[in-house]
């Protein structure tokens, strides 16, 4: 068998190059990205999550000042913020849900539903669906459109929401007058509870509806 010449062995590293070192180096390259760029992206989200975090307090924090009532325009401001900034994360959505508290402890019920709403139709996790759903429900309600509300309630909760989101049905019942299926709904609600859980408004509401059909 003869050897190689230097030629022909420098042409056969050539070819394998062409053949391999390229996507080789090509894939390596495309790995450092790929690495490097989560790497930015998790840095970006921390960084995000933190201001956020921040400024969620600080909207929580306008509860605790010297007349005990949140400022109202302090809590819009923050609120702005939140949604501008860091309209991706779950503060905004927590934030809205305070701004929708406060817009009802001073009777704007409007601005409340608008706050409500938006959560209600693209939530970040199924928590914040949950809350905002129930408290627009209650927010309609407030409203007299408790018919609204009940169709805000439809469908399975989680079970975690359960009790709450059948009770909340039950109230929106008795408000329409239709106390059998007002008392079933608070039948669910109690037995999605534990037995000490069940003994107290959720039971006041049922010896009620016992009161009035006797």
């Amino acid at each position: 068998m003869t050897s190689r010449t230097e030629d022909e062995e420098l042409a056969l590293i050539k070819d394998w190059w062409e053949r391999n070192g390229k996507p080789l180096l090509t894939g390596g390259a495309l790995a450092l990205v790929v690495v490097f760029g989560w790497q930015a992206w998790q840095k970006y989200q921390t960084n995000q999550a933190q201001g956020a975090s921040m400024v969620y307090q600080q909207l929580l924090e306008t509860a605790f000042n010297p007349s005990g009532e949140p400022d109202a325009g302090q809590v819009a401001e923050l609120a702005n913020k939140l949604k501008k900034d860091f309209g991706g994360t779950y503060y905004a959505q927590y934030g809205s849900l305070f701004v929708a508290k406060v817009a009802v402890d001073t009777g704007k019920l409007d601005d409340a539903a608008a706050e409500l709403q938006a959560i209600v139709a693209k939530p970040a996790d199924d928590t914040l669906a949950e809350l905002s759903r129930q408290r627009l429900a209650r927010v309609l309600a407030a409203q007299n459109k408790a018919e609204d509300a009940l169709k805000l309630l439809e469908g399975d909760a989680d079970k975690a929401f359960l009790a709450s989101r059948e009770e909340l049905k039950g109230d929106l019942l008795v408000k329409l007058g239709r106390r059998d299926e007002a008392h079933a709904a608070y039948e669910k609600a109690k037995a999605a509870l534990s037995d000490e859980a069940a003994v107290g408004s959720l039971q006041m509401k049922l010896d009620d509806l016992a009161k009035g059909d006797a």
